[in-house]
């Protein structure tokens, strides 16, 4: 496999230095919590967005393309080409956010093809190594930790402005608005390598909560006829606003024409429109006409924008592509667009759209697609069961399975309105051997992905209670649950890469926050030990040191305040002293 690899990258070489067509750059922009009606282009009548809609109007557009209902798993599917729960990556915390050591991703496709490869933003599978995006293939990363800036794992005091972001390792203070820094990190990136074919991963945080955005951006949308969320709307103006400055650099740099330059979102939206819990259809503003939002298996909770263009390969001109695809699409497309092998190590599950793309489908077909909200909406199905929070997708119909079964007619009932399962049991039970297949293939993935201790790439560790692995509900996962101390604990599924000596730190807060730990007592339980002491007062820290021997294990602390009731410790630091 290896030798392959070498054997392309000397061809490429030798193509490039012969003067032969390069290969396009590829940009992937992908926002957060943006529904398909939260665009100018798609009928929003309030929502101004002059960039993206030109865009629009530009690109080949995919009308029936879907993702997860929620932010990792869409971000895994990207990534790897595979559904998201083969990938391990199915929440977005308790520890199911990281993707098995196993899967190899895009950004290994690229690099590995002598791209250069860049990740900005929002990243959201995993915070620690080796599930970094440094660890995942990417080379030039500038990123925030776990899943919105301000959660629990992002560095301590970050609320959007001028905040405190990785690049590649080490933490840098960042001036301005989060959007803004990611763009120009972006146009940096893009600057930097323009003599060479590139990778560029844009994931923006915005317009996730919490909806903070300079005034300038919200104010057009205060006191507006069916504005749910005047804040939502300013931050997509300002993503309007900054695809506007990245699309001209492209220009001015020569690179617009052989860029393939991908818009999509991550799931349905947020707080675009208002609705009656999660799956109804809205009671104020937009949706497309579509049912459902963001953690809805109903199609406004998965059906998204995707434009893709790209002048020097055909791709423009404003067309609509109906046919039903998906985000385990993308991995396939692009590879298959830049001439790069995709190997059998990578296993995809996804189609190449590039026949849909070029005009010569011929014998292309996908049966069906499925979608599902492993564990619910909040995290009270754990372990997940075959149907539950499901939906099985073909060109016409769509068998959802929440709260009971309905089938719908997508294209005569867009709203899903009408449930047909009685009239039509031999569809039902054609969908339903559809997903059967596919849950025999992701079931037995759906096990525990563990963090590194005494990685090389990453001593100390870190740990965050957004990643304790519950049996159900959500552990901790940001600070207005964390400062209030919960009684609540769990366990870190970890990896002891080395016997040796380590130190483990217990605290109820970052480092950097300087809080002393208000507890009495700490025990600490690793690798068939358990060990515990006092605390002393206004302590930083409660530091443990124990021989640990290599392999899987769980880590699981308590902090006992005196009336004998236990959390946990939510921020735990463990590093490797020796071997």
């Amino acid at each position: 496999m290896n030798q392959l690899r070498i054997i392309l990258l000397i061809l490429s070489f030798f193509a490039f230095a012969h003067g032969e067509t390069p290969p396009p750059n590829v940009i992937l922009v992908m926002t957060d919590d943006q529904g398909y009606g939260d665009l100018g282009c798609h009928g929003n009548p309030v929502l101004k967005t002059p960039h993206l809609d030109r865009l629009h109007a530009e690109s080949v557009r995919f009308t029936d393309f879907h993702v997860s209902p929620f932010c990792t798993p869409t971000r895994a599917a990207l990534m790897t080409g595979n559904y998201p729960g083969y990938t391990g990556a199915w929440r977005t915390s308790s520890g199911r956010s990281m993707m098995h050591p196993d899967e190899k991703t895009v950004a290994h496709l690229f690099s590995e093809n002598g791209f250069a490869t860049g990740m900005v933003g929002k990243w959201h599978l995993g915070d620690n190594a080796p599930h970094r995006p440094q660890d995942r293939g990417f080379q030039d990363v500038v990123w925030h930790r776990c899943g919105g800036i301000g959660q629990a794992s992002d560095y301590w005091g970050n609320d959007y402005f001028d905040d405190t972001y990785e690049r590649n390792g080490v933490f840098e203070k960042f001036e301005g608005y989060c959007t803004d820094v990611w763009f120009r990190e972006a146009m940096r990136f893009v600057k930097e390598n323009r003599d060479k074919p590139f990778f560029l991963y844009l994931a923006l945080n915005a317009p996730h909560g919490p909806y903070r955005v300079p005034e300038k951006w919200a104010a057009p949308y205060k006191g507006k006829k069916g504005v749910a969320n005047p804040n939502f709307f300013g931050m997509i103006a300002n993503i309007d606003h900054n695809m506007g400055l990245l699309r001209t650099q492209l220009d001015e740099l020569g690179l617009g024409e052989n860029t393939i330059l991908i818009f999509m979102t991550d799931n349905g939206t947020s707080a675009g429109a208002k609705f009656q819990g999660l799956d109804s259809e809205p009671t104020l503003g937009y949706n497309a006409g579509r049912r459902g939002k963001k953690s809805s298996v109903y199609e406004g909770g998965h059906r998204v924008p995707f434009f893709i263009h790209w002048p020097q390969g055909g791709l423009t001109g404003g067309k609509d592509i109906e046919t039903l695809a998906a985000h385990v699409d993308v991995l396939p497309t692009l590879a298959d667009l830049c001439g790069l092998t995709v190997t059998e190590d990578y296993g995809t599950n996804g189609l190449s759209l590039k026949p849909l793309l070029k005009g010569d489908a011929g014998n292309w077909e996908r049966t069906h697609h499925v979608e599902q909200y492993h564990g619910g909406a909040y995290g009270n199905a754990i372990p997940p069961m075959a149907f539950d929070y499901s939906v099985v997708m073909t060109e016409r119909w769509r068998l959802v399975n929440s709260g009971g079964q309905a089938l719908f007619d997508i294209e005569k009932d867009p709203a899903q309105r009408t449930n047909l399962a009685e009239q039509f049991p031999e569809v039902v039970d054609e969908l339903r051997a559809h997903y059967e297949d596919w849950w025999a293939v992701v079931s037995p993935r759906l096990t525990p992905v563990r963090i590194d201790l005494g990685n090389p790439a990453e001593n100390p560790t870190v740990l965050c209670s957004q990643d304790w692995h519950m049996d159900e509900g959500n552990p901790p996962w940001n600070f207005n649950s964390i400062r209030k101390l919960p009684k609540v604990t769990g366990p870190w599924m970890v990896e002891v890469k080395n016997a040796g000596r380590y130190r483990i730190t217990l605290r109820q807060f970052p480092k950097e926050a300087d809080k002393p730990v208000q507890a009495v007592r700490a025990e600490l339980d690793i690798a068939g030990m358990t060990m515990e002491q006092p605390v002393e007062a206004e302590s930083r820290g409660v530091v443990f040191e124990v021989e640990l021997p290599a392999g899987p294990t769980e880590l699981v602390t308590h902090l006992f305040d005196t009336n004998g009731k236990a959390g946990g410790a939510y921020f735990t630091e463990v590093e490797a002293l020796r071997p």
